[in-house]
């Protein structure tokens, strides 16, 4: 992994996910408040609507609730670039809960990291929320995801 311009994420901070790599991106929900401690050099909002402006550098990827991206080509370079930059970023993922998109992005991102397509939810589920990954069509997301060869990081 490469050198971290800032400190990198506490690991015990609350949403904070260590993937096999060692790469951590925290995950929240935004109608929660800010958590106290570091705040992300990069996050992607995972909301059905544009998100208000934040001091740091974000971006946008429209998901309605309890859905699928809206264009999964695009979810796919996203969350790719978010686990590139997990390397050398705090990155953050965040929707309105922080279980469903949230967890379905943060499971992704654990396939790209290596993890196998059907361990990726329950992965998430045990070290991030337990309640992650919402629906069927999340979880059939998440599987689809790692057969489609989105994988970065071969399988240990």
């Amino acid at each position: 992994m490469g050198e971290f311009p800032t400190e990198p994420w506490d690991p015990a901070d609350a949403g904070v996910l260590r993937l096999p790599s060692g790469r951590l991106v925290r995950g929240r929900g935004l109608r929660r408040p800010l958590p106290d401690g570091r705040v992300p050099t990069y996050a992607v909002y995972l909301l059905g609507k544009e998100p208000p402006e934040v001091p740091w550098e974000s971006r946008w990827l429209r998901w309605p609730d309890f859905r699928l991206p809206g264009d999964r080509a695009e979810a796919a370079r996203v969350l790719r670039d978010v686990w590139e930059r997990a390397a050398v970023d705090r990155v953050e993922l965040a929707c309105g809960g922080g279980r469903g998109r949230t967890g379905t992005a943060l499971a992704c991102l654990a396939v790209l990291d290596g993890v196998p397509p059907d361990e990726a939810v329950a992965y998430v589920r045990r070290h991030y929320d337990r309640h992650a990954v919402e629906t069927p069509w999340q979880r059939r997301y998440v599987r689809r995801f790692g057969e489609r060869g989105d994988r970065t990081h071969p399988p240990a």
